[in-house]
């Protein structure tokens, strides 16, 4: 959703950084560089972050300054509202990285423009931290593709999602914009067609550290790789239910660790007859979900009577469109 408002001396731009939830998620090996190899599929929401660009149309700063890093650079453009509970510096924030990223990129290229409008950003944060959502990667990927957008820096959507692998393994889905197959570390991405479906999510008040998740003892890291192909022609085993092999990885250590979870998934499964479909956990957590079938998503009473008996916050939503 884009929205152009006249103003003095800005323009501003209201994008949707949406979620995402995993369908399912394998680890099929760890890499030489230290990271893992993964196999899932994502699919996009139409619930999320909404991130404001304001682009200043009169106040330009130079970039001529051959001495100019692109943190320096960084600091001198962007002003950000709405993220100081996230992090304690803005340099930590995944915007200001993905912001960075990108002014690094132009200037290694030598293509940086001699002048560059200063910009602010406000968050309006709705996304669960920790839960798996993608909401900081999302954030990240709005904002690289505004920012290309709004200093006419040409990246192309490719060159983007390289940049965006820099910042953080599930940004480059959110530049990518549509339900995706992906492998690598989540950058390789293909197309998958789905069909539309609603779900009932819930965000149980709970956190686990993905290093220690991936230090785990107990977390599977061999899972036999599955073609593009298979993966595109068994969509139905792992849509609206999950059927072997298809699974979540991280579902068993993590509801180990975090007992909210566990209730929280634990009361989905108890819907699952009455919803057609299986329950999950996306990502690493710590949010689960519960495929609606046409049928049940329709029933507003019903679905919010579930959303009322849940253990924690719960929301029904559907797939970017």
């Amino acid at each position: 959703m884009t929205e152009n408002i006249a103003a003095s001396s800005a323009s501003i731009i209201t994008r949707l950084s949406p979620a995402k939830i995993n369908l399912f998620l394998h680890i099929t090996g760890k890499r030489a560089d230290g990271y893992h190899n993964l196999q899932t599929v994502f699919r996009l929401l139409d619930w999320g972050d909404y991130l404001h660009f304001s682009a200043s149309d009169d106040v330009l700063i130079s970039t001529i300054d051959n001495e100019l890093d692109a943190n320096q650079l960084c600091h001198q453009l962007l002003t950000l509202d709405g993220a100081a509970a996230i992090t304690a510096s803005i340099e930590d924030n995944l915007i200001f990285k993905a912001a960075r990223a990108l002014l690094a990129s132009v200037i290694e290229s030598n293509t940086l423009p001699d002048q560059l409008a200063k910009v602010h950003i406000t968050l309006d944060k709705h996304l669960p931290m920790g839960a798996g959502l993608g909401g900081g990667s999302s954030n990240a990927a709005t904002t690289m593709l505004v920012l290309n957008e709004i200093w006419q820096l040409n990246f192309t959507c490719d060159e983007l999602i390289k940049i965006g692998a820099t910042v953080g393994a599930d940004v480059p889905i959110f530049i990518f914009g549509q339900d995706a197959i992906a492998m690598g570390i989540g950058e390789e991405l293909t197309t998958i067609d789905l069909p539309d479906q609603q779900y009932l999510v819930l965000t149980p008040d709970a956190h686990v550290n993905t290093a220690t998740l991936f230090a785990h003892p107990k977390l599977q890291r061999d899972i036999a790789p599955l073609s593009v192909a298979t993966i595109q022609n068994q969509y139905a085993d792992y849509v609206q239910t999950l059927t072997t092999p298809y699974h979540n990885v991280f579902t068993p250590v993590v509801t180990s660790l975090a007992p909210a979870v566990e209730n929280a998934l634990n009361y989905l499964q108890g819907l699952e007859a009455q919803a057609m479909s299986t329950a999950r956990m996306t990502g690493s957590g710590s949010a689960v979900f519960l495929p609606l079938d046409t049928s049940v998503a329709t029933n507003e009473k019903l679905v919010a009577k579930w959303i009322a008996d849940a253990p924690c916050a719960g929301y029904i939503v559907g797939n970017l469109k």
